[in-house]
């Protein structure tokens, strides 16, 4: 039975059952929440602070989060010098809140008024940064992707631009801030120019590869058959990558959120990255991991949505999208066919 289960479980390149898929993705998420809850709950598992509950003689204050050694070393000189000593409880580091002060944080970052007038509410700075998120890989996808695909189509394209773009790609994207501030100002200009430079050299690379990866024997029948480059193009090579260019974006689309944690430093202070500074500065870890996993739920769920619209658009991949997408689907499909019939 044993040997059964981990061949299915273990087989090369072949799909799971769906429940065991389901079960595992479910650990995916509980196994780290549940390590994060030892450490949090649970004292012989780390915990290597003191929160002070009484300050006895000592020089702690009350609520005080102080390394083990030094609590201990200062109780004994109190206790040598028979003085009262201070009583505490072990804890995390502050940098470290439980699970539950997190989840309190996802409610109140969003209720807490910022400690200065110049600072942005949460929901705020979360809106900046998606603004320079949508923009930025906007236009890297109106400019990459075309590119991206003549790269990989016409040998002429690809010597002229690649050689370019392999040296460019090296170079990080952050050292170009100051440029970017002197040629486009200090608020949101140059943060969308940077996650556009991350973004853009790494998209034509990726759909060039994507685009040459394209069956040499559609192309070949196509050209047999009296079609132009331009109905190549749009006839055969565009509609050939389209799955596989639907997941590129996807992926690079992760890309442009890790640029943006860098682009945000640069010019004036603002977005999710200008929140999760400042939380820090005042020391307030459990609104920093809230913002965080904030970052990763939003990229989640737009993940999500792409994956799900990718399953309806492209149904002979043979992926079986969510309900609701497919009666979305079913519904642009008829919508589609009442215009044609009406051209008709």
């Amino acid at each position: 039975m044993s040997l059964t289960l981990g061949s299915s479980w273990f087989a090369v390149r072949k799909e799971l059952p769906p429940n065991t898929g389901k079960l595992l993705t479910f650990l995916s998420f509980v196994i780290p929440f549940g390590l994060w809850c030892l450490v949090s709950y649970v004292p012989i598992f780390w915990h290597p602070n003191m929160t002070v509950l009484e300050v006895g003689d000592t020089y702690f204050e009350e609520g005080d989060n102080v390394k083990k050694v030094d609590f201990f070393e200062e109780n004994q000189r109190k206790l040598d010098n028979e003085e009262q000593p201070a009583v505490g409880r072990p804890s995390n580091p502050v940098y470290l809140p439980a699970p539950h002060e997190v989840a309190i944080s996802f409610y109140t970052a969003f209720t807490t008024e910022p400690r200065l007038k110049d600072e942005k509410w949460l929901h705020e700075s979360l809106w900046l940064s998606i603004k320079v998120i949508f923009y930025a890989f906007m236009l890297s996808s109106i400019f990459g992707v075309p590119l991206g695909i003549l790269c990989g189509t016409f040998d002429f394209f690809r010597k002229l631009h690649e050689p370019f773009i392999e040296f460019f790609r090296y170079l990080p994207a952050p050292c170009f801030g100051a440029l970017a501030i002197a040629i486009l100002g200090i608020y949101q200009a140059p943060k969308i120019a940077i996650v556009f430079i991350g973004t853009f050299f790494q998209q034509v690379l990726v759909i060039s590869s994507t685009t040459r990866k394209l069956d040499l024997s559609l192309l070949e029948a196509a050209q047999t058959l009296g079609a132009t480059r331009f109905q190549l193009l749009t006839r055969v090579v565009l509609p050939g990558i389209l799955p596989d260019l639907h997941r590129d974006q996807r992926i690079l689309l992760g890309w442009a959120w890790t640029y943006l944690i860098v682009a945000e430093v640069v010019g004036t202070s603002t977005g999710i990255t200008w929140f999760i500074n400042q939380q820090g500065k005042y020391r307030i870890f459990d609104n920093v991991f809230a913002a965080i996993m904030m970052i990763g739920i939003l990229g989640l769920i737009s993940d999500w949505l792409l994956q799900e619209a990718g399953k309806v658009m492209f149904p002979w991949k043979g992926e079986r999208a969510n309900p609701v997408f497919r009666a979305i689907g079913r519904m642009f499909r008829v919508g589609q066919a009442d215009d044609e019939l009406e051209e008709a």
